[in-house]
């Protein structure tokens, strides 16, 4: 009888080297930790440190590399429906990477909150998620300066919005659905933002329309706004 059975496969270095720099700041503290003591424990050289990860705060943050990769393809293969939907899905992809080891997400959010600078770093991440979801609602706008920046402004909603309900769920400790806070913050992006914002005439009961005129040039922020607040008078 033959023993069909194989050594278990390695994990890749990159994620070697993450899990043993991590390991290292919980023990130690970031600031006290090196890269020699990171490679050290993970039985490699400097060199293979570099390779995968310019700086220790890298090592601090090694998923969000193939996570922009992802939101980009998803978003490259998005089809016609409304883009602000479109990017809402995409940033949760971000979610959906925290939430697959939810332990590591709070250890990771309790010690960015300590370390200056791996809040800095942190913010520089978050920024190129938004430089992502801005440059796809562009390209799906018509071209004009008003597209631009409603582009940007969406894209930073959708960003705030979705980090409000992650940052809300770590601070409980993990505790609770992630995805139900972030589905609540960004559903008031596509509330303001989506197609059904852009209406010119809202129907507010059966035998009274709103009908509201707004400047051609006026911005879609104040047009939105100007609805709301017809809506909410008696």
């Amino acid at each position: 009888m033959t023993d069909d059975r194989r050594p278990a496969k390695k994990p890749p270095m990159r994620d070697v080297l993450a899990e043993a720099a991590f390991g290292l700041f919980m023990e130690r503290g970031f600031e006290r930790t090196t890269v020699d003591d990171i490679v050290a424990r993970a039985g490699v050289g400097r060199r293979s440190f570099f390779r995968y990860f310019p700086s220790k705060e890298d090592a601090v943050f090694p998923d969000h590399e193939r996570c922009l990769a992802d939101m980009t393809a998803f978003l490259e293969a998005a089809g016609d429906g409304d883009p602000v939907d479109t990017v809402c899905d995409a940033a949760r992809l971000v979610l959906r990477m925290y939430a697959v080891n939810p332990e590591f997400s709070v250890q990771r959010y309790r010690l960015t909150r300590e370390v200056p600078g791996l809040r800095t770093y942190e913010l520089s991440v978050v920024r190129r998620y938004e430089r992502t979801l801005a440059g796809y609602l562009e390209r799906r706008g018509d071209g004009t300066r008003e597209a631009a920046l409603r582009a940007e402004v969406t894209a930073a909603s959708v960003v705030a919005a979705h980090n409000n309900g992650l940052r809300s769920w770590l601070r409980s400790g993990g505790q609770g659905d992630a995805g139900a806070e972030v589905d609540r913050a960004l559903e008031l992006v596509r509330t303001v933002w989506g197609r059904a914002s852009a209406r010119p005439a809202v129907t507010a009961a059966e035998d009274e329309v709103i009908v509201m005129v707004a400047a051609k040039g006026a911005p879609m922020w104040r047009v939105v706004q100007r609805i709301e607040s017809a809506l909410g008078q008696d």
